[in-house]
């Protein structure tokens, strides 16, 4: 059984950071690509940061020197810093995971709470 758990969501002020974790369990973590998602409320969901299994990784715009991806493939979890954040990066924010080399094999945690507000 897949599964993977999100942690580390909260309450921050602006400017403040937080440190989202994510573990996977039920996978060969090596072999997939980790992402973090955000879906704010009224908006449809979209793409925060991926790392491949090779630890590329890969930003969108509204993130770019704030927030940093990481993988611990030994430990299979991914991790997500986010510094100087702003009331727009509040929040549902999902981890996922998808295989790189098959189609289809693609799965999503639950999702963390990020509320960044004064």
């Amino acid at each position: 059984q897949v599964q993977l758990v999100e942690s580390g969501g909260g309450l921050v002020q602006p400017g403040g950071s937080l440190r989202l974790s994510c573990a996977a369990s039920g996978i060969i973590f090596s072999v997939f690509a980790m992402g973090w998602y955000r879906q704010a409320p009224g908006k449809q969901r979209e793409l925060v940061a991926v790392i491949g299994s090779g630890g590329n990784t890969k930003y969108v715009d509204f993130v770019k020197g704030r927030f940093t991806l990481s993988r611990d493939n030994a430990k299979n979890m991914v991790y997500l810093q986010m510094n100087s954040l702003k009331p727009e990066d509040t929040a549902v924010y999902s981890c996922n995971a998808a295989h790189e080399g098959l189609a289809g094999y693609e799965y999503w945690g639950q999702g963390t709470q990020v509320t960044v507000s004064s």
